[in-house]
């Protein structure tokens, strides 16, 4: 069996961390929840501060197409 050699280059999905990410934060907000459920005001809650963090760490321009 061939292996191939393991390069010091890492590649990101930057796309696929801030899934990734967002999943986290869902996660979180639905492990502190009383209820059985997040309610939709509370996902669009989480969602929103999510987005505002990533504006704030990449700038209001990114994610958008030009």
């Amino acid at each position: 069996m061939h292996v191939a050699p393991v390069r010091g280059t890492a590649v990101q999905d930057h796309v696929a961390l801030a899934e990734i990410e967002l999943c986290g934060d869902l996660i979180i907000a639905a492990s502190t929840t009383r209820e059985d459920r997040l309610s939709p005001d509370r996902i669009d809650e989480v969602l929103k501060l999510a987005e505002e963090r990533f504006l704030e760490e990449h700038g209001e321009g990114a994610g958008k197409s030009p």
